[in-house]
């Protein structure tokens, strides 16, 4: 199998990866291949990223972009799992979206079937659950004026990549249903 493109699979540009980090993909990916990385697990790529000084949050992106550009790993794969995320943003108060996922009647209205289990809110600004099926959804809400939000669904845990596809289309067409019935 051929090598993908970074930028790509992770899909974070070319431009943003060196801003960030100060190199292009192509050398994250030249480096990590020179220093065996195909080899190496996440843990081993993200030390290598740490030595040559690169940040936390952005050795976490390239260590991953490697490993899905060269095979290693899955798009959406998690080591506990699968991981996907939606968001958009909608011309509503924090506190209206906050209430949307919260009150059960309103709920009903834009996600009739969902089968979760809130296990921690934080007004206005992130919900926790556990769906039926054991994996797990973070909301997170993010204020960007008084009249305007972004809803971040991040859903892990999930067995599968069909599975992750299957929840990426479902929170997408959830999402949809939201901002119908809110906006």
């Amino acid at each position: 199998m051929p090598d993908l493109d970074p930028a790509e699979v992770s899909g974070t540009s070319d431009e943003a990866v060196t801003r960030a980090t100060g190199q292009p993909w192509r050398a994250w990916m030249a480096l990590l291949d020179a220093a065996g990385g195909r080899e190496m697990n996440h843990k081993q790529l993200v030390a290598q990223l740490d030595a040559q000084g690169v940040g936390p949050w952005w050795r976490q992106q390239v260590a991953v972009a490697y490993e899905n550009s060269r095979g290693l790993r899955a798009r959406h794969e998690m080591p506990d799992g699968y991981q996907i995320s939606r968001s958009r943003t909608m011309p509503v108060p924090i506190e209206r979206l906050y209430d949307a996922w919260l009150n059960e009647e309103a709920r009903r209205r834009w996600l009739p079937d969902a089968d979760f289990t809130v296990r921690k809110a934080t007004a206005p600004s992130s919900i926790r659950l556990s769906w039926a099926d054991g994996s797990r959804i973070d909301v997170e809400l993010n204020a960007k004026g008084p009249e305007k939000t972004t809803v971040r669904v991040q859903h892990d845990k999930l067995p599968d990549a069909a599975a992750a596809e299957r929840m990426k289309a479902y929170w997408a067409a959830a999402l949809e249903n939201l901002a119908a019935t809110i906006e």
